[in-house]
């Protein structure tokens, strides 16, 4: 059997691949940050074999406490897609600090991600060959790291998209740290515009449907552990913003990245 983690599991893609994975019998950790909403869907798959953790990504410590509690009740796992995120935000809304203060979209879409795969990597090593997914978007763009948060000049969607590229740039260099440890971590946009709360609620008409995207995850669930490294657009590969593939950009998000979980 199967364990897998995945975040973001109470709505959207993150619901619909719980489902589908309970159903073919895997063992399946939902992480969501409302118990309500994990027991509705606890209750719906009931007789699957399923753990519920709740957890606030946006509070770091949040992140590395739901890894202390997967580690402790699992010493194998098999699959962690990092799932769990937060979109354009609606027209018009301000720039919203997570609870250690960084930009929210940096914080629950890069930052607790990262804390959290960290965290679980000797679960991880454990179950070789493992997967990682990071659930990242085609809609990615360039960082200043003068101001990595947006301090200045905020937007949601410019927030969104940086997130997702760091989300991009991370996916490649920890695929070539993890490669001789038989772990494969690759990063997907999986389908554009799902029909998910994230989109509606960003004001945006849905073009495709959250069965679409999990398809695309599912297959990199499965994908043989030599699959690793990769940006895949749905179910075929593609490619990141040319900056995930800069060194130099990818050396300074390691330090931004370093500086900002070492304060948490």
């Amino acid at each position: 059997m199967t364990t897998i983690l995945i975040t973001g599991a109470t709505g959207g893609l993150g619901r619909h691949l719980a489902r589908r994975l309970a159903e073919r019998g895997d063992t399946v950790l939902a992480h969501g940050r409302d118990q309500a909403r994990l027991d509705r869907l606890a209750k719906e798959l009931n007789g699957a074999d399923l753990t519920t953790y709740t957890a606030d990504l946006s509070s770091l410590a949040e992140a590395r406490d739901l890894a202390a509690r997967v580690s402790a009740a699992h010493d194998r796992l098999d699959v962690l897609v990092n799932n769990a995120g937060v979109g354009f935000g609606a027209p018009g809304s301000g720039r919203e600090p997570g609870t250690d203060g960084h930009e929210l979209r940096w914080t629950v879409n890069y930052l607790a991600p990262v804390l959290l795969t960290r965290s679980l990597l000797p679960a991880l090593r454990a179950a070789a060959p493992s997967r990682i997914v990071n659930v990242g978007s085609l809609g990615q763009e360039g960082i200043d790291f003068d101001d990595v948060e947006l301090v200045r000049g905020y937007d949601g969607v410019t927030a969104y998209r940086r997130s997702k590229l760091a989300l991009a740039a991370w996916t490649f260099d920890l695929a070539e740290e993890l490669r001789p440890d038989r772990i494969a971590v690759n990063c997907l946009h999986p389908a554009t515009f799902m029909d998910t709360a994230m989109v509606t609620d960003a004001g945006v008409t849905p073009r495709s449907t959250v069965e679409e995207g999990g398809d695309a995850v599912m297959k990199l669930i499965d994908a043989p552990h030599e699959v690793t490294g990769r940006f895949f657009d749905g179910t075929h590969e593609s490619r990141a913003h040319p900056d995930a593939y800069d060194p130099e950009v990818r050396h300074r998000l390691q330090k931004a990245t370093t500086q900002a979980l070492e304060q948490a």
